[in-house]
Formats: C-alpha cells, sequence, structure tokens
C-alpha cells in the first residue's frame, strides 16, 4: 500500500483528521493525501508556508525563532506544527520545512536537510532528515513528502491508533 493511502485508512478507520504546513515540500504532501478517494472524509485544511513571513502571519511561529535558529530547524518546525494545531484544531498534523536544493544550504544546513513534525495527542514529534545533496529537486520534495508520511504514520501506529 502507499503511503498516503495506508495514513489514510488510518485516519479514516479512527474517525481522526489531519492538516498540513509545508515549506520545502511545497504542498506536495497534501497533494498526495488529496490523491486518495474519500480523503475529504479527513483532511481539514492545508497551507505552503513557504515564506517565513507566511511561517510567522499564518502559523505564528515567532520571529525570534525564525531570526535566532532559522526556518529550517527543530525549533521552526514544532512551531510550525503547534500553529497549525491551534488554527485547525485537527487531530494530526504534518509539518515540513527544509532545503530542497540544488542551490541554497549552508555546511550546516546542507541541501537535503528537513525537519518534519508531527503532533497527536498534544505530542509533538519532529524528525530530522538529511538526504544526499545530487538529488533533484523534484526528487527531494518526493523523498521528503515520504518522510514526513512514514513520521505520521509511525507516530500513530506507536500510539496504538493503527
Amino acid at each position: 500500500m502507499i503511503l498516503e493511502e495506508e495514513l489514510g485508512q488510518i485516519l479514516k478507520e479512527n474517525n481522526l483528521t489531519i492538516s498540513t504546513a509545508e515549506s520545502c515540500t511545497g504542498g506536495l504532501v497534501s497533494s498526495r493525501l488529496t490523491d486518495v478517494s474519500g480523503s475529504s472524509d479527513y483532511i481539514k485544511l492545508n497551507f505552503v508556508t513557504y515564506a517565513n513571513e507566511a511561517k510567522n502571519s499564518v502559523l505564528g511561529v515567532n520571529w525570534d525563532i525564525l531570526n535566532n535558529y532559522g526556518a529550517v530547524s527543530e525549533e521552526c518546525s514544532q512551531a510550525m506544527a503547534e500553529g497549525l494545531s491551534k488554527i485547525t484544531n485537527a487531530d494530526v498534523v504534518i509539518c515540513t520545512t527544509g532545503i530542497a536544493g540544488p542551490t541554497g544550504g549552508t555546511v550546516d544546513k546542507p541541501v537535503g536537510l528537513m525537519f518534519a513534525s508531527v503532533k497527536y495527542k498534544g505530542i509533538i514529534t519532529v524528525k530530522e532528515i538529511r538526504l544526499p545533496q545530487y538529488y533533484s529537486r523534484i526528487k527531494m520534495k518526493q523523498r521528503f513528502s515520504d518522510e514526513a508520511l512514514k513520521l505520521a504514520i509511525s507516530v500513530l501506529k506507536n500510539n496504538r491508533i493503527a
């Protein structure tokens, strides 16, 4: 079963809702979730918050976090999840922030770095993902979205939902 179908099945079987806020994946997680027939039963509201201004104005990510840690950080991903949860009141939220390349990045934050966060039952789980820098931007986004969906599935299964 493909990831978005597996996640959709878990959500539907457990009467759970989901929302997403994406940066580096540019809406791909949302797109994949909506590829599943019947997804309107569990999707509440999805955002692409690509710019720092959007992370701040839409999700309420504090400028101190963006200025001190950067948009590509565990702290930002966690704040995105907290903000999205408050806005949508979804049972599950997924957020992504990272550097898909091929340009950009630094020694500390190279191309291929992403932080995915999932909030469920009041707990935010953040995972750092590092992919090879030579991946194309499209492949990077695809793999980033895979990792975000896998994280959501894992969080739900580890909380004995599925």
